[in-house]
């Protein structure tokens, strides 16, 4: 049996096997579903088959291993799949395990069928791999170029929200050159003061993701701290920030554990401020703990519109775009770096611990964070 009859004879078994195989060896591939999963798979595969079915000249087949050429009509599958798999987070070197996965498996299981190997098996093969080569070059063109979409959006963004501060900054500075009355003058500073904080957060955020991109991850010094009072003075501050929306706690007074009070300072504020710009203001931002023993557990809740299914694998994810259905009032706004989701979860990570997310219409959206207890 040639190969590419193989192939759509076999589609789904194929599929079931690479999807094994692929969960064991591309970390953003474990929770992932079947459907997410096989996003496009089965098109890919047919797509190629059906090619290996048509005559090719020598400098085709030298082209297609080059990764040059030329694509399906329109946009390919393959392309597409691309795309998908950067919003997604996987990496370049993820994206090319599944192709040698699905490599692998398609291979693997033909080859059970095949009594002897001689040149029109071998034929066969060379084709295959013709295929999956010039699908894996479009899918990795496709990713690239949606990395580099989204880098040049956060620059924009960067630029955008870096100018509104520096920009009241200097309009405080040549107010204060001019009025000689102290009441003007304290109302100038205080704006002035919150854009320099402004900034600084930005600056700070901006370091603190290119440390990780560096491998060297962010640093956590624990020390034995109550938890639950960090939380309230974290608390305390949101709710200042945002005089106009309502926030309930529900702190035990006393959980004592090991964390970098700064850090988890830093976690608290990016996940209730988050909530805030993200819930809708006709409902409370809910923070609360539970001591459960060797773990404590923080849990900030807010109600409004729920975040998109796609959108689950790439929340903590720096420099990918979430594309919205329609716009709401309470959603973030366009100009967001949309580290601090990011960093959180690298601050928790630090500690040993874990962060995740639920979202739905009935229970609203919910950031879940596990801390161990840690050694004192």
């Amino acid at each position: 049996m040639r190969l590419s009859q193989f192939i759509k004879d076999n589609i789904e078994p194929i599929l079931v096997e690479w999807e094994s195989f692929a969960r064991t060896m591309i970390p953003p591939a474990e929770t992932m579903s079947v459907v997410e999963l096989r996003d496009h798979a089965h098109e890919i595969l047919l797509a190629i088959a059906s090619e290996m079915d048509s005559t090719q000249s020598e400098k085709e087949r030298e082209a297609k291993s080059k990764g040059l050429a030329v694509p399906f009509p329109k946009e390919t599958f393959a392309a597409e799949h691309g795309g998908l798999r950067q919003r997604v987070g996987f990496d370049l070197s993820q994206l090319g395990a599944e192709y040698r996965a699905l490599r692998a498996t398609v291979l693997r299981l033909w080859m059970g069928k095949v009594g002897v190997v001689d040149a029109a098996v071998l034929e066969e093969v060379v084709r295959f791999n013709e295929g999956i080569d010039q699908g894996l070059a479009e899918a990795m063109a496709t990713y690239s170029d949606h990395v580099a979409n989204s880098r040049d959006t956060f620059l924009a963004v960067l630029g955008h929200d870096l100018r509104n501060p520096l920009s009241a900054l200097s309009s405080c500075i040549q107010l204060l050159s001019l009025t000689g009355d102290a009441k003007p003058k304290e109302r100038t500073l205080q704006i002035a003061r919150r854009s320099i904080a402004s900034i600084n957060d930005m600056v700070t955020d901006l370091l603190e993701y290119t440390r990780t991109r560096l491998g060297r991850g962010i640093e956590v010094v624990p020390q034995e701290g109550n938890l639950g009072a960090l939380c309230q003075e974290a608390f305390d501050e949101v709710c200042a920030a945002y005089p106009q929306r309502a926030l309930v706690a529900d702190l035990p007074g006393d959980v004592v554990l090991m964390f970098d009070a700064a850090r988890m300072r830093q976690v608290l504020t990016n996940l209730l401020s988050n909530a805030v710009q993200h819930g809708d203001p006709a409902y409370p931002v809910v923070l609360l703990i539970r001591d459960d023993g060797a773990h404590a557990t923080l849990v900030v809740k807010n109600r409004g519109r729920p975040i998109p299914p796609d959108a689950m694998q790439v929340i903590f994810n720096p420099l990918v775009q979430v594309a919205t259905r329609e716009s709401a009032p309470h959603e973030r706004p366009a100009t967001s770096l949309g580290l601090g989701l990011y960093i959180a979860r690298e601050i928790v990570t630090g500690h040993g611990g874990t962060i995740t997310v639920t979202s739905s219409a009935a229970e609203g959206t919910a950031f879940t964070v596990h801390l161990p207890r840690g050694e004192k």
